[in-house]
């Protein structure tokens, strides 16, 4: 009796200890789940910002007190928008419209009478096309482009939209997934226009610094 009693003790601690072992094993506590992978940088889609620079500009013909050429040299300051569409692997293709304002203003002495010859408000809108290296973006941009040619003496101003064209190049470097850095530089041709009594052109190099952010 006490052999048996014994025997059925065991086996009873023996089927005990497993369903004991197995219930622990089922409340083994799982792992945290993976945090979802980031999402790979893109340069698709709508951004804005501002830029600072310095245009290198050269006027022609004749105007009150410019006779030839001379040179208009100054700061420019300006905002830009546009969009970004990712064509195929890095390739992008994308739209950009600035406006921005141009001090380079020549003052002349004229039979005893100052007179400021200079251009003030410019614009553009231009393709852009680049390739991707991760978060710097090298591209090429061209389109049209305008500013205003400004002649203010005593009792005389004098404004007129001179109308061109423009192509340049630079590189947008992602700083984060949403603030970009750019530098570029472009040349504008503003074509010629009969001012003044006169025919004058005017053209310009520039090179621009700016910083942006992505939607």
């Amino acid at each position: 009796m006490k052999y048996s009693f014994a025997f059925a003790a065991s086996i009873f601690l023996a089927s005990s200890t497993a369903v004991f072992a197995a219930d622990a094993v089922t409340q083994v506590p799982e792992a945290p789940a993976a945090a979802e992978a980031a999402s790979a940088f893109t340069w698709a889609g709508p951004y804005a910002g501002a830029f600072g620079g310095y245009g290198w500009g050269e006027g022609k013909g004749s105007a009150t007190g410019l006779n030839g050429k001379d040179n208009f040299d100054g700061a420019r300051l300006g905002g830009f928008i546009g969009y970004n569409w990712v064509v195929s692997g890095g390739f992008v293709a994308g739209l950009e419209g600035d406006l921005g304002y141009d001090w380079n203003k020549n003052t002349y002495s004229v039979l005893g009478t100052n007179v400021d010859l200079g251009t003030g408000l410019t614009g553009s809108a231009r393709a852009r096309v680049g390739y991707g290296f991760d978060r710097a973006l090298v591209y090429a941009a061209g389109g049209w482009t305008g500013t205003n040619v400004n002649l203010e003496a005593t009792g005389v101003k004098i404004s007129e939209t001179f109308n061109g064209w423009t192509i340049g190049a630079g590189v947008d470097y992602a700083i984060t997934d949403k603030m970009f850095a750019r530098a570029e530089y472009r040349y504008n041709d503003f074509g010629d226009k009969t001012f003044d009594g006169g025919k004058i052109s005017f053209d310009q190099h520039v090179v621009n610094v700016g910083v942006g952010v992505k939607f």
